[in-house]
């Protein structure tokens, strides 16, 4: 029977698969360094963001035969050097797309509509002339219908958002390294006519989505330490009322660079759920006043757990099924 380490927990709809089919699932937590020697007891781990599976790890338990990674991006594990070593690296692409996506218009309408700022201040409006102050002073906002929609990374995640981004009537530039054309569906079962729509969207150049975009978000792998994608030079090509949401990666932003951009009116405003020194949040960005801020919660919805657990645990499942 197969041993599986879940060190960064798993939903108990996929601990129960696991079950069913004979695997053993053992969620204790296990610190980092200790990982080595636990893990000549078990034939796979499966980690989300906190655990990493580095080389030294791999050599270090040549009995290990599957890496699972419960989310979207492996820049946690050495996904090359454990394949070559001859291991399974398996993860889960799609399952959280849509709880990423819904957090990206969660921080576009929250910046639109000064909320971030305004529940900061709103404790502090007991009087009549403070609530009316706050009242003007938050009655500019926009909306996003009509809106143009720069979607850098245009997988499974992205195509999430301009669907989302469609339905609000959005005009949507989508970029990919690739530039080839991507069709993606969109999903009208639970109207009238229970039909669905495919629509081929035509990938724009990096510069035009920067120049044009009224709203630009990421959605890239970004290795640690790698150059940023946004720096100075990209916000400069930005419109001054642009604003820019991050749940991909910490770093992929520029954080000097963004900074100096809304302190000078560069761009308008910026949604964080990712940042540089993560867990730690440089201080000029707490408080800022144009930026609207989550602790890394975006795949981190109950469905989107639930869909993870069940997703991985089948991957895990047919693994050891192919071994028999």
């Amino acid at each position: 029977m197969a041993k599986i380490l879940a060190n960064d927990g798993i939903d108990k709809a996929g601990k129960s698969i696991l079950e069913a089919a004979g695997i053993e699932v053992v969620t204790d937590k296990v610190a980092q360094e200790n990982l080595p020697e636990a893990l000549k007891n078990f034939d796979g781990i499966l980690v989300r963001s906190a655990t990493t599976v580095r080389k030294d790890l791999i050599d270090a338990c040549p009995n290990l035969k599957l890496i699972g990674r419960a989310g979207v991006g492996m820049d946690n594990i050495d996904v090359a050097y454990a394949r070559e070593k001859g291991l399974k690296v398996i993860n889960t692409p799609e399952a959280s797309s849509e709880s990423v996506a819904e957090l990206v218009f969660a921080h576009l309408f929250t910046m639109a509509r000064f909320l971030h700022d305004a529940n900061r201040n709103m404790p502090g409006s007991d009087s009549k002339e403070r609530f009316n102050e706050l009242k003007k002073n938050y009655s500019a906002g926009i909306e996003l219908k009509g809106k143009t929609l720069g979607i850098i990374g245009f997988g499974n995640i992205g195509q999430a958002v301009a669907r989302m981004g469609i339905g609000l009537g959005m005009t949507i530039l989508p970029f990919k390294l690739r530039a080839e054309d991507v069709k993606i569906e969109i999903d009208f079962f639970r109207t009238v006519t229970n039909a669905k729509m495919v629509l081929t969207m035509k990938c724009v150049p990096f510069e035009q989505l920067l120049a044009e975009s009224d709203f630009i978000t990421l959605h890239v792998p970004f290795p640690k330490g790698a150059p940023s994608i946004i720096g100075k030079r990209e916000f400069e090509m930005m419109k001054k009322s642009a604003f820019i949401v991050n749940t991909a990666r910490g770093g992929a932003v520029n954080e000097s660079d963004l900074l100096h951009a809304l302190d000078n009116g560069t761009i308008a405003a910026a949604g964080l759920d990712v940042f540089e020194g993560e867990p730690l949040i440089k201080e000029a960005l707490r408080n800022h006043p144009k930026v609207s801020l989550s602790p890394h919660i975006g795949g981190s919805t109950a469905e989107a757990q639930q869909r993870i657990g069940i997703e991985i645990a089948e991957k895990i499942v047919a693994y050891f099924s192919s071994k028999v």
